[in-house]
């Protein structure tokens, strides 16, 4: 397996999708990589030379990616909750931040349903 940036890339997939294992680069940005480096984006990596790969990581360094780009997007979303938005708000309470629906659906981000008592209707 081929190294960049840290990470362990597959070497049996063309290098296209193989960046894309890489946190911030997906297709597009792979694709602009392997153009930077002038490399056949369908060539798999274990096909690449020694000089091909760092021509692949020189190019790929260029990006924000990784733990750099994880912690710049906790610090947005902190400061979101610093400066109290209604985005930051919602990412504090654990509901969806992007307008979607809460009265069924959003358990992925509100958790398994907690059931409350005593919520049936009286019967007449």
């Amino acid at each position: 397996m081929a190294r960049i940036l840290n990470i362990e890339i597959p070497d049996n997939k063309p290098t296209k999708y193989s960046l894309t294992y890489i946190f911030g680069i997906g297709r597009t940005t792979a694709s602009l990589i392997c153009k930077d480096a002038n490399i056949d984006e369908t060539k798999r990596v274990k096909d690449l030379t020694d000089a091909e790969l760092t021509r692949v990581r020189e190019a790929a360094s260029k990006f924000l990616t990784e733990g750099d780009l994880r912690r710049e997007i906790q610090f947005n979303i902190k400061r979101l909750m610093e400066i109290k938005s209604y985005r930051g708000l919602r990412h504090r309470k654990g509901l969806p931040v992007r307008g979607q629906s809460t009265k069924q659906n959003a358990r992925t981000r509100k958790g398994p349903k907690k059931t409350v008592a005593n919520k049936k209707k009286a019967t007449k």
